[in-house]
């Protein structure tokens, strides 16, 4: 069984974060370990607490998994400072790790930033280089390359410009502000962008839909298909767990990670 490992914050509603991340890697069949970069006391609602580990903490979560059962693909969420994101670089560095991606959580769907701006610096500076796809919305993109974002043109020269930047292949998401599930990609070997067109679908419920995508595109990665192939059966999965049209909490809940479950897993008593 190929493996795929998270390193991200922990969501104790289950909907994003390691808990999504884990549950979208096993349904999309690959093995599921992570190393939490911080505790949060959240909900459907909102962000109540973040209890950040130390680096010295992570590093010991990272060298107890690459020294035991080495991941085939690795993604990154929530990395909210410097030294936390130093030691990520540092050890994938001194294992070798491939089929990095990067999920550069900058900012809340409020609108709020959850990054230090020396940590975005030293995102750009030692993560975003040794990635081999990342997968920024609007607000994230604009961050990155500095320029407004109000169209798909925008999107296209986005995705150019962060491929050209730090040498990764960028899919610049469209679900903030330009359309609703249309994402384009751009990366190496690429003379023009490529559009991944979604179906929209009428949920309000979209708690932890970027961890998911990014995860689901991990464990494309960790079953030796392309980026592009990993994008397409990533938007498939995650559109499935939309459709699904869970409704828990009281705020924007999560998806239905599990929604292709066999029926005789999912028989209630």
């Amino acid at each position: 069984m190929r493996k795929a490992l998270t390193i991200a914050g922990s969501d104790s509603c289950g909907g994003a974060g390691i808990q999504a991340d884990i549950k979208t890697m096993t349904m999309n069949g690959v093995y599921a370990m992570s190393a939490v970069t911080a505790l949060t006391a959240q909900n459907t609602t909102g962000v109540t607490g973040i209890l950040e580990v130390s680096p010295e903490f992570l590093a010991k979560q990272l060298d107890a998994v690459f020294e035991d059962i080495f991941p085939d693909a690795v993604k990154i969420g929530m990395v909210s400072s410097s030294g936390l994101i130093e030691v990520i670089a540092d050890k994938l560095g001194q294992y070798g790790a491939h089929n990095i991606v990067v999920d550069p959580v900058m900012v809340a769907t409020s609108g709020a930033r959850l990054i230090e701006e020396a940590a975005t610096e030293t995102l750009k500076s030692r993560l975003l280089p040794i990635a081999g796809v990342i997968t920024p919305n609007i607000p994230e993109a604009e961050i990155l390359v500095g320029m407004d974002i109000k169209d798909q043109s925008d999107m296209e020269t986005a995705s150019k410009i962060l491929f050209e930047r730090y040498g990764c292949a960028a899919l610049v998401k469209g679900g903030h502000r330009v359309n609703d599930a249309n994402d384009v990609l751009f990366g190496e070997g690429m003379d023009e962008p490529l559009w991944f067109t979604g179906k929209r679908i009428d949920n309000p419920n979209t708690h932890g839909t970027g961890c998911t995508l990014s995860s689901a595109i991990a464990s494309g990665l960790a079953k030796g298909f392309s980026i592009e192939e990993s994008v397409s059966k990533a938007k498939a999965y995650l559109s499935g767990a939309l459709a699904e049209m869970l409704d828990l909490g009281k705020g924007s809940g999560p998806l239905a990670h599990n929604y292709a479950l066999p029926e005789a897993f999912r028989e209630e008593a």
